[in-house]
């Protein structure tokens, strides 16, 4: 069983995922409920749950306030939350569970089943942290992204980020410093994630860093040098989109 508590500033909201998970989730065991951030962090110290579910603004204080409290943290984050899609792609560049209210069943049931394969993981604690420190205000180039490899997660600032390339169903990503490593998530997925002002998709197999980009030289659709050395081609059907984000 994975010993569980929910924290959410509204009764009604507590009350719903409590039912669901008794309904759907059968290897959660609700220890303690909590509706602000003050009480949260006096049941989360006293019960030591293994997977808290975490609403995100609550009263006097949010979610952040009081993970940076309990630091360092012990257990398992499910965020339920109803923020809008520019603050979930913080919680996807940490590879953070999140729900978003209401709540999907089928979501619920995958993000349980999830945490129940991780219970003894620790990659769990740095994602968080990554989430953490990306909430925080800094500037969004030196914000962090979880790379999931088949070993794990790399957290890897996104300006160190040269260039990434399809390998099938994976990902290479190129670094600066010569580095690469191949992540399990296609390069569609990243397309959509990581943030326009900074990267673009020049091609079917390639998203670069904008900002890595040493020459850029002319033809049928032109092709890049990099950072790293590389000779990207720009694809025709990209090449307007992609001149004109190089010179804004």
């Amino acid at each position: 069983m994975i010993r569980t508590v929910l924290i959410d500033d509204e009764a009604d909201s507590i009350r719903i995922l409590q039912k669901l998970l008794v309904n759907y989730c059968p290897a959660v065991d609700i220890i303690g409920t909590a509706e602000g951030v003050d009480t949260a962090a006096e049941l989360i110290r006293s019960t030591r749950p293994a997977l808290v579910f975490l609403d995100i603004e609550m009263t006097h204080g949010n979610a952040f306030d009081l993970l940076n409290r309990l630091q360092p943290l012990s257990f398992h984050v499910i965020f339920v939350t109803a923020f809008d899609n520019h603050a979930v792609r913080a919680f996807k560049y940490s590879v953070v569970d999140y729900l978003l209210k209401p709540v999907n069943i089928d979501e619920l049931c995958a993000a349980v089943e999830k945490v129940s394969g991780q219970v003894e993981e620790q990659s769990m604690l740095g994602r968080v942290q990554t989430l953490l420190d990306n909430m925080s205000g800094i500037h969004l180039e030196e914000q962090k992204m979880a790379i999931p490899t088949l070993n794990g997660f790399s957290f890897i600032a996104l300006r160190d980020i040269i260039r990434m390339e399809a390998k099938g169903s994976c990902t290479k990503v190129c670094l600066a410093g010569k580095q690469e490593m191949i992540t399990t998530r296609t390069i569609k997925e990243y397309e959509n994630l990581l943030p326009p002002v900074f990267f673009c998709r020049v091609h079917n197999s390639h998203i670069i860093n904008l900002r890595r980009i040493q020459k850029y030289q002319r033809g049928r659709g032109g092709f890049v040098i990099m950072e790293d050395g590389s000779n990207i081609e720009i694809a025709i059907r990209r090449r307007d989109e992609f001149l004109k984000r190089l010179l804004k």
